[in-house]
């Protein structure tokens, strides 16, 4: 099934059910208030949610409306938990081989995973809002989960059964501002604003064969100021499955329903297929002439991320974004 979260005023928004063809919704308020509601009690409240999918897509369903992006939060407008990880180790390869640093073997076989902001997500047509273009601002497409509860210690194949949820991901970042953040070595905070998701996020079961091992097997694309810039296969070349990356971050500690889990940027060790963020493209240039020539992006810039199924078909819909400049950032001094 599909589901979505629209704009009723409130933080946290009102779930809503979406046709499989993205056309219609109806409300789901009568089964639960919002996502995280539903996530809290799945066993009980996802069959009655499944129903009524069943019934829009039979044209079956009383009070459905036409469907517009425009009017979704994102699927969890703020969320108790957001881990990014980075499945795609081509990509971070990449970005080491342009600054001539060594790539560790470790980086092959346990996955690299951060603590990002959950508290304010975007919306998929909302503008990425920020203050200076000298920040380095770009955009990266991935893929996320969103789990059920997951206990301490799970391994892959149990963390795999708590996958709810996908929907795709674009993880602003910052380039400019990461050097320096990173070198203090506590990880991203002012490098990382809020990231947009989706306008739907679709149970595993939506994308039939393309999901196996844990991964999606489709292509990613991402269309920058209406330029296909990147179409990477999702499936190819992601070193760890979400089940793994799951089972990385429950390690040590309880997963709880509603935490988002990201692949990282989408990268295949094939250049023809593109690139799903900028610093890759830049990284390609390094390498190959040692000067980085692609610009990030400036204001009035658009980026569109979508995945379409075999048939040409958006299974997410597309998040589809404004650059757009925010009033400037005024410091009144540092404090110890």
């Amino acid at each position: 099934m599909k589901l979505a979260t629209l704009k009723d005023g409130t933080r946290d928004g009102q779930l809503a059910v979406v046709a499989r063809d993205l056309k219609t919704v109806v409300l789901a308020d009568a089964i639960a208030p919002t996502l995280q509601r539903a996530l809290d009690d799945w066993n009980f409240i996802a069959p009655q949610l499944d129903d009524l999918y069943a019934e829009l897509n039979a044209d079956r369903a009383s009070r459905s409306f036409g469907f517009d992006p425009a009017q979704c939060m994102a699927p969890l407008p703020r969320a108790f938990q957001w881990a990014d990880g980075s499945a795609y180790v081509n990509h971070v390869e990449l970005v080491r081989k342009a600054r001539n640093a060594e790539m560790p073997d470790s980086f092959w076989h346990e996955p690299l995973m951060y603590q990002g902001g959950s508290d304010d997500f975007i919306g998929p047509t909302d503008d990425i809002v920020l203050a200076d273009q000298e920040w380095g601002i770009d955009f990266e497409g991935e893929v996320a989960v969103i789990t059920g509860d997951v206990s301490m210690g799970s391994d892959a194949e149990q963390s795999g059964r708590q996958i709810r949820l996908l929907m795709l991901v674009n993880d602003v970042s910052l380039r400019n501002l990461i050097p320096a953040e990173l070198a203090k070595g506590f990880g991203f905070v002012q490098s990382k604003p809020a990231s947009a998701f989706s306008p739907v996020a679709v149970t595993p079961d939506e994308l039939g064969s393309a999901w196996k091992d844990s991964k999606v097997h489709l292509p990613l694309r991402a269309i920058w100021n209406d330029v296909v810039v990147g179409q990477p296969d999702a499936g190819t070349d992601m070193v760890f499955s979400f089940a793994r990356l799951v089972e990385h971050l429950a390690l040590t500690r309880n997963v709880r329903a509603g935490s988002i889990i990201g692949s990282g940027t989408v990268s295949n060790k094939d250049a023809r297929k593109g690139f799903t963020c900028i610093a890759e493209k830049r990284c390609l240039e390094m390498i190959a002439t040692g000067v980085a020539t692609t610009p990030f992006m400036q204001f009035g810039d658009r980026i569109k991320i979508e995945m379409l199924d075999a048939a040409g078909k958006s299974i997410f819909g597309a998040i589809n974004q404004q650059l757009t400049q925010a009033a400037p950032v005024i410091r009144r001094g540092r404090h110890a």
